[in-house]
């Protein structure tokens, strides 16, 4: 089951000039700023910037669907015709995420936090 797209996930390449951009488009300051990644909150989305996305396969934004059981709907996204780009990944305090690609192309990004 899933509680919907919460989050949304950027590739960059330019990371400080990203977070410029999305500093001006949110009008809000990071809540995390780290070099792997930065974050902001904004009308209850959750907007992250991955200076490593390119190098993941990411070609575009990729939205995550909140699940509370990531590799039960992983497995389900694979027998339906995907390709895992990145298995399930703890990224800190048990935040799990996963992204794979459809037959289209597509990215479908997971996350599974640790309360769901």
């Amino acid at each position: 089951m899933t509680v919907g797209i919460k989050t949304v996930i950027y590739p960059v390449k330019d990371l400080a000039r990203a977070k410029a951009l999305f500093s001006a488009l949110l009008e809000v300051e990071p809540y995390a700023d780290e070099p792997y990644y930065v974050g902001f909150k904004d009308a209850g989305l959750d907007v992250g910037l991955d200076p490593n996305g390119h190098s993941k396969g990411m070609t575009g934004p990729v939205p995550y669907w909140h699940v509370s059981d990531i590799r039960g709907r992983l497995a389900a996204l694979v027998d339906a015709g995907a390709e895992v780009l990145q298995d399930v990944q703890d990224v800190g305090n048990g935040r799990l995420i996963a992204f794979a690609k459809d037959a289209d192309g597509n990215l479908v990004g997971l996350l599974q936090d640790p309360t769901s």
